[in-house]
């Protein structure tokens, strides 16, 4: 089995290669953005679940700034983590009610002038998780850049309630970026119930257990880098 950093340099360099990687770049470290992520946005109109989703938690990343538009435009309120979780309210809860230009609320600079930071128990509970993601498989693995910021997010709204085991996790990509063999997982890892491309949306059968906590052990320096998990342990 590849390791995650080989696998996720496989992809950056398929997608450069293909000439499907589109701005920001270089890719290599992100969370790709790529050809079709627009159209990929709209096929998650034909999913019931979202279309009976009214909230909303996305990543940040560009290739799903065309999801957190479309959640938008249908009146969907968007929460958006903050970069690195750098704040004790470390979330942005975006409302479609209070926005002119929906376009520029959809970019993580535009969340930051129309939405409104909250703490993770401000949060009613979610309807869909859209991740982002360098590499998906068909067993609902995942790969993201390599900071573990999406999975903690997750575990921190286990604990806070906000999301549950029953919570659709979701994720557009390329087809390029589906691979046919394992992605390693560890216990902390959130996998995908979905991952949807230009050519449609892939429904995926339970094969890996969802997180149900904070992985206390493995969180390092980010004890010391994220205010949220200062004073969750001081509690």
């Amino acid at each position: 089995m590849k390791s995650k950093d080989e696998i996720r340099k496989y992809i950056w360099n398929l997608l450069e290669e293909k000439g499907v990687a589109l701005f920001p770049k270089p890719i290599v470290g992100r969370i790709p953005n790529f050809v079709g992520a627009n159209v990929a946005a709209e096929k998650l109109n034909e999913m019931s679940i979202w279309r009976k989703a009214r909230l909303v938690k996305s990543n940040p990343d560009s290739p799903q700034k065309w999801v957190r538009e479309n959640a938008l435009k249908h009146g969907k309120t968007v929460f958006m983590a903050v970069p690195r979780l750098r704040e004790l309210k470390c979330f942005i809860k975006i409302e479609p009610k209070s926005i002119i230009n929906i376009k520029e609320a959809a970019t993580i600079k535009g969340a930051f002038k129309y939405g409104k930071p909250v703490y993770p128990e401000e949060i009613d509970h979610i309807d869909v998780v859209v991740a982002g993601c360098v590499a998906v498989n068909y067993k609902g693995a995942k790969l993201g850049k390599g900071g573990g910021f999406s999975d903690l997010e997750y575990s921190i709204g286990r604990k806070f309630g906000f999301v549950s085991d029953e919570t659709p996790i979701l994720t557009t990509v390329h087809p390029l970026q589906i691979i046919q063999e394992d992605i390693p997982m560890l216990e902390h890892d959130v996998p995908l119930d979905y991952f949807i491309t230009r050519n449609g949306v892939q429904a995926i059968d339970k094969y890996f257990a969802k997180p149900d906590k904070i992985h206390w052990n493995i969180l390092g320096e980010k004890l010391k880098e994220i205010p949220i998990l200062q004073k969750m342990q001081r509690k």
